[in-house]
């Protein structure tokens, strides 16, 4: 009697390898940047938002920052083998090999650039190209490997969002949108090095020079709070300039009293799990921070 042919196996490894490439475009980094790419985009405008480059911007900016994140597992592949919080990404794993990895990252790279130059426009398309050799080479290539400032100096690339999302809708640099770059830069540091002190042993394995591997992790407290301190002068910049009002002002001011508080316990009162904690509540501050923006905006409209 013939066995009967089974038809599930297929469909397992095929979901199996999708799910691995969705997992190397970092979805959730992305999915937070894209909500800053929307508020750069909204702010830049006093009504509603033409359709045409809203859904250019997001999708062609979604692409290549997704193109980077896949750049940089291809790069990292070898570390993230031996570190706890990355072995089990597809590469280290051998769910993806590396040339097909190098393949799915330049042609979503490509596409993204040809999404934004067509239908959003050509400033928007070279400028996140600009982010994604940023952070792809020079950060994860080199300055990642190089320096305890590499976060500081790299996270320029990672701060761009805002400036895509209002360039697609206007078609030029503003400084308003500049602003909303300079506050993703003064919190990158403090955000990332809280994910380094707990993960200071992988680092230190591994040889990359994270701040608190080079200079200990009292002195990357001390930088922690003095950096949280400095993102929330950054996060007070568009009250000042008359780009928000007090919807975001009292927002801004309550996250960051929280970011500082938990910046000086970090310091001054540590406990086991608390640069992790400070990590997760940078992300849900500067998620609530950019809707913040966006309610200001549209309250006051």
């Amino acid at each position: 009697m013939a066995k009967p042919i089974s038809l599930t196996r297929p469909n397992i490894k095929f979901d199996w390898q999708w799910r691995a490439y969705f997992e190397m475009t970092k979805p959730k980094v992305v999915a937070l940047m894209l909500l800053t790419v929307l508020v750069g985009m909204c702010l830049a405008m006093p009504g509603a938002l033409p359709l045409q480059p809203l859904l250019a911007g997001m999708i062609g900016i979604g692409m290549m920052a997704g193109a980077a994140a896949a750049m940089n597992h291809l790069i990292d592949r070898q570390i993230d083998a031996q570190m706890a919080r990355t072995y089990n990404r597809p590469l280290p794993k051998g769910k993806v090999s590396a040339n097909k990895a190098l393949v799915f990252a330049i042609s979503m790279a490509i596409i993204g650039f040809g999404i934004l130059y067509l239908w959003a426009n050509p400033l928007t398309a070279w400028l996140t190209l600009a982010s994604l050799l940023g952070y792809a080479v020079v950060y994860t290539s080199y300055l990642k490997r190089a320096t305890s400032q590499n976060i500081v100096i790299g996270g320029l690339a990672g701060a761009m969002p805002p400036l895509l999302g209002w360039t697609a809708m206007t078609n030029e640099l503003h400084g308003h949108a500049l602003l909303l770059v300079i506050i993703i830069f003064t919190w990158t540091p403090p955000h990332f090095w809280a994910l380094a002190i707990h993960r200071r042993d992988d680092y230190a394995k591994v040889n990359i020079p994270m701040l608190p591997v080079t200079h200990g992790i009292e002195f990357t407290k001390t930088c922690i709070l003095l950096y949280t301190i400095l993102m929330t002068l950054a996060c007070l910049l568009p009250v000042l300039v008359g780009m928000s009002g007090p919807i975001y002002f009292v927002s801004s001011s309550i996250l960051s009293s929280i970011f500082i508080y938990k910046a000086w316990q970090l310091k001054y009162a540590d406990r086991p799990g608390l640069a992790m904690n400070v990590f997760k509540y940078s992300i849900y501050q500067l998620m609530l921070l950019f809707i913040a923006l966006l309610v200001d905006h549209y309250f006051w409209v």
